[in-house]
């Protein structure tokens, strides 16, 4: 019998790899939660499937058939990332089959993998109940690099408190087909966890697991051979990667990420939130990767020179998913990929209300009525609402409450196309420790989108444009003491991250004296010291410019370059930044004999973007300071999408900045990409007129009066022969021709859509 299953399953795949396309190939990772269902004894179970696919992702339309008892997962906020190439995504759906279940299974065009359970009923001796498999959380596609050993923990859980084990796959049982171990990798069973050993040469690699779970031990037989009491499907990817910037590049969590495998508890209708929180000494966080449940919210993502943040939010609305839930998430960057974090949320099981038991909803308030019979050895004097300056009365019979939607810590929180109203009636002992029972009572006035309308639930998130304006920046050279910001730099003031005060006050000095005796320059020779001003138009009340990176290079293509500025530090005692009072601008004073320009020209190129601290206590991030350490910083500030501007060649020669010129040469720009909207390409046209000034193409933004005097919160715009060359760029390009980069652009806050609403009584069991 045993052979001719195995027989069957051969043919299964063969037949598949026949008839399939060449391009075929694994999942990219796949977990299955097994739920067995009391209503059959456990012999069928409700398998609830996650698989990783490779983009472009698949449809659902085919994984559940006519007459199944089957569910798919359609979310509005797909799990979609880039890393590792090419891109991917996560598919989830529920169906029911039997605990013994073995199955070759396709999803979309290109994505075929097989599974197998083994979760025959088993009724424990401790409770009576119907044994559960163990629960296994399905990581992002995981990366390594090559000769860089590395751990990656799989994070477990099981509802009866077994032991949980992790092995590889083995094909003669049936469990997998060419699932060979590899020779790189090896596996604590004990911990789940997969040790890389580096000895792998690039490529993708597939890796198939099985999870058990065993009735703990006693100490005194720990090595007694125990047989597990199920095993459920674990795949896994491995990407290896060449990378010349060494091993010990990968994001690191800040403070306020959840630690691993943490718990958060959730009670019906409730909110949980959590931050994931990066810094990175190389490169930049391109995203925070996360698989877990449906609607989960993913929103707040901001990579700024090292620093990157992402905000998660889940409500725990009415649903049939498992009742732990896992959330993975790792930070990606070009080369290299940080820890593996998961955290799981526990669906609370909520017991049934007593009979008599009401709750009323109405416009303003929601009205409690509880028998005081049903709270056998609870204290009436303990029971308090989330907020407890609101009180709660009772008497021989009844306690009651009345609970205004807009106060007591009522709190409101949407759940698909609801808007639902929540409270808590708890226990809250007074002493540290307490035998006593506890209540935990949730409340909840839930208001479907259907018949009640207003524009105080129209909510909506404001886009860059609305939040900063429609955005120019550009580049300017000036002598010291020259230019529209003269005031500054003639007599300036110095903030340096990488000179002592001494030499700042010194270099200070020097560039005073110069700046007051500009005739002593002679005509042919290359100037010592020049100013860069980095410059934007915004006039939005206390919006702040962050320079994260600035590079020079004397080639126009920058195939060689040389960096001025990295995470917002400057790399050389050749560069110093002068104090302004404008936040929107940068000036940054630059000795370009230290700088080492050899020819008589130079490029510069900067990548920056505005910002706004959300309170008017807060602050925007300083990236080469302590601020950079703490996480709050960056999740309380708004970000405008980075910008990448490049300066046409800049002349270093006296002569050109002594002799003025009118000419007046255009540069293109291209309009500022708001939060949800894709860039246009951007062609910056560099000059090299010593008297260039920009104006506006008059196809994406009016045209500016070259006349017109700036407001004071303006940044002055260059006037006749006051910079070598000017270049104005909005977006994200990496070569002045280029396209620009799709950056985020993000609104702090959480969970904001659109929904029309009416009333209805609602109270949880």
């Amino acid at each position: 019998m045993v052979e001719r299953f195995k027989l069957g399953v051969v043919l299964q795949w063969l037949i598949l790899l026949l008839f399939s396309p060449a391009c075929e190939a694994s999942s990219l990772g796949l977990t299955v939660h097994v739920v067995p269902l009391d209503s059959n004894g456990g012999k069928m179970v409700r398998a609830h499937f996650s698989v990783i696919t490779p983009s472009p992702c698949p449809d659902l339309s085919e994984v559940c058939a006519a007459g199944e008892d089957c569910q798919s997962h359609h979310t509005s906020l797909p799990y979609s990332y880039t890393k590792p190439s090419p891109a991917w995504c996560v598919r989830q759906w529920q169906k029911t089959v039997p605990s013994n279940y073995n199955e070759l299974l396709k999803l979309g065009s290109n994505t075929v993998f097989y599974v197998s359970i083994k979760a025959d009923p088993k009724i424990r001796a401790n409770n009576g109940k119907l044994n559960r498999p163990a629960f296994v959380a399905l990581p992002p596609p995981l990366r390594a690099t090559v000769n860089c050993p590395a751990d990656f923990h799989i994070s477990a859980k099981d509802l009866d408190g077994d032991k949980v084990r992790c092995r590889f796959a083995l094909a003669d049982k049936g469990e997998c087909q060419e699932c060979a171990p590899h020779s790189f990798l090896e596996l604590d069973e004990g911990s789940c966890t997969l040790k890389f050993t580096g000895n792998a040469a690039a490529g993708q690699y597939f890796i198939y697991l099985m999870a058990e779970d065993l009735i703990p031990a006693p100490p005194t037989r720990q090595n007694i051979n125990t047989s597990p009491l199920s095993s459920v499907p674990v795949h896994l990817s491995l990407t290896v990667e060449e990378s010349a910037s060494g091993c010990s590049n990968n994001p690191l969590p800040l403070d306020g990420t959840p630690e691993r495998d943490s718990v958060k508890f959730i009670l019906p209708f409730q909110e949980v939130k959590f931050n994931a929180n990066y810094k990175v000494a190389q490169e930049r966080v391109l995203e925070i990767a996360v698989v877990g449940p449906p609607d989960l919210y993913r929103v707040g993502f901001a990579s700024v020179g090292p620093l990157a943040t992402m905000t998660m939010a889940w409500i725990r609305s009415e649903n049939n998913l498992t009742q732990i839930l896992p959330v993975c998430f790792v930070a990606n960057t070009e080369s290299f990929q940080s820890e593996l974090r998961c955290l799981w949320l526990f669906q609370r099981e909520m017991r049934t209300l007593p009979e008599g038991t009401e709750l009323k909803c109405n416009q303003t308030e929601m009205s409690l009525l509880l028998p005081v019979g049903s709270l056998r050895d609870v204290d009436l004097t303990e029971l308090q609402l989330n907020s407890a300056a609101c009180p709660v009365t009772y008497n021989n019979t009844h306690l009651t409450a009345h609970i205004p939607l807009s106060g007591c810590g009522t709190k409101a929180v949407h759940s698909g196309s609801e808007l639902v109203y929540t409270n808590t009636l708890k226990s809250v002992h007074h002493t540290m420790i307490s035998r006593r029972p506890s209540l935990v009572l949730p409340l909840a006035c839930r208001i479907p989108g259907a018949q009640v309308t207003g524009p105080q639930y129209a909510i909506s998130m404001p886009t860059e444009t609305e939040t900063f304006g429609v955005i120019e920046v550009w580049l300017d050279f000036y002598l010291p003491g020259q230019g529209p910001l003269a005031r500054f730099t003639s007599s300036p003031r110095f903030r340096s991250n990488f000179l002592p005060a001494a030499r700042a006050r010194r270099e200070a000095g020097l560039e005073n004296g110069l700046a007051r005796n500009s005739t002593e320059l002679h005509l042919g020779e290359k100037v010592q010291q020049l100013d860069l001003y980095v410059m934007s138009n915004c006039t939005v009340d206390r919006a702040e410019m962050i320079v994260t990176d600035c590079m020079e290079s004397e080639t126009e293509d920058f195939a060689e370059s040389r960096p001025i500025l990295e995470k917002g530090c400057m790399m050389s005692n050749s560069t110093l930044e002068v104090i302004t009072e404008k936040k929107t601008s940068r000036i940054y004073r630059l000795d370009i004999a230290a700088m080492g320009v050899s020819g008589t020209k130079f490029y510069i190129e900067c990548k920056l973007n505005l910002c706004i601290a959300t309170s008017p206590s807060g602050e925007c991030p300083n990236l080469c300071g302590n601020t950079s350490s703490s996480p709050n910083v960056l999740v309380n500030s708004v970000f405008t999408s980075t910008y990448s501007v490049r300066s046409g060649p800049v002349s270093l020669m006296v002569a050109d900045f002594m002799n003025r010129t009118t000419d007046k040469p255009s540069t293109n720009t291209t309009d500022a990409p708001s939060s949800n909207t894709t860039p246009k390409p951007g062609t910056p046209e560099p000059t090299s007129n010593p008297s260039s000034k920009p104006t506006t193409n008059p196809t994406s933004k009016p045209t500016t009066n070259p006349t017109s005097k700036p407001t004071s919160n303006e940044a002055p715009r260059p006037t006749n022969g006051s910079s070598i060359t000017t270049a104005i760029v909005t977006g994200n390009t990496t070569t002045s021709q280029a396209a620009p980069e799709v950056a985020t652009s993000w609104i702090t806050g959480l969970i904001l859509m659109t929904t029309s609403i009416f009333l209805q009584m609602k109270i949880l069991p």
